[in-house]
């Protein structure tokens, strides 16, 4: 009887008889590519066996997402295709992944171009890994996540973001593109955010050389153009509004500070 079968089993029956259970039919998911050998000791093989087969089977999630908006343009693995890719490899091999520990939550609120409110949270996961026979890895696996929303999901976001690198870096999961060199590992980095250089450039606590250090980067990333909006809700360009910030930073220093 499969592990699957014992965990569908209703309480008090008989665990060789196996339930009736709907027919389900699914397409099959690319990124898994079995070996084929039949595995009879899945019940009985400690977690860092298990751990490792479900590794051997998942060879390659390749990045098939796509984002084309004002936050760049590039392929990417999603947190739901790497779940589908991982989910039946843990099934198979009776292995679980229970997050046990939420920290380090930190949220920011900043706003888009449009004024819309949006919510950035990151955070930390700590996972424990535990394996068929009920033991776990020596340490529990830690993983951090960053999801920004304009309504009531950013920490549930981040927290899918903290499984989907959970997965990937524990599970050592290629892409298979055919040429890394061409920068489709950077792809995944959405780039500067205008918003947050904007709430950098109106708090009183970024330094000066700072504020040179982002004025070097607005110029290089062709955004001094880029209208946000200000600490006031009024709305002004990143270029108007460092020249403006640092203006009233130096009349306040009283000196020629850049």
């Amino acid at each position: 009887m499969s592990l699957r079968d014992r965990a569908a089993a209703p309480a008090g029956a008989d665990p060789g008889i196996a339930p009736e259970r709907p027919t389900m039919i699914s397409e099959p998911l690319e990124e898994i590519s079995y070996d084929g050998n039949t595995i009879t000791d899945a019940e009985g093989v400690p977690v860092h066996v298990a751990w490792a087969r479900v590794m051997a089977d998942v060879q390659s999630i390749s990045k098939a997402d796509r984002r084309e908006d004002v936050g760049g343009r590039y392929n990417f693995r999603g947190v739901d295709r790497v779940v589908n890719a991982i989910g039946p490899a843990l099934r198979r091999h009776g292995v679980l992944v229970l997050p046990v520990r939420v920290f380090d939550i930190e949220y920011r609120e900043a706003r888009t171009a449009k004024g819309n409110v949006m919510q950035d949270c990151t955070l930390k996961v700590r996972w424990m890994v535990v394996g068929p026979l009920g033991d776990t890895l020596p340490e529990p696996l830690e993983s951090a996540g960053q999801a920004t929303d304009t309504q009531d999901k950013a920490t549930s976001k981040a927290t899918s973001v903290a499984q989907r690198v959970l997965f990937l870096t524990a599970l050592h999961i290629p892409t298979q593109d055919p040429d890394v060199d061409r920068g489709h590992e950077r792809g995944e980095h959405a780039g500067p955010n205008p918003a947050e250089y904007r709430d950098e450039i109106v708090n009183p606590r970024t330094s000066i050389r700072r504020l040179q250090q982002i004025y070097g980067e607005l110029r290089r990333h062709n955004m001094a153009g880029a209208m946000v909006v200000n600490e006031v809700g009024d709305d002004e360009s990143l270029g108007d509004l460092y020249t403006r910030i640092v203006n009233e930073r130096r009349a306040e220093a009283g000196d020629d500070a850049r």
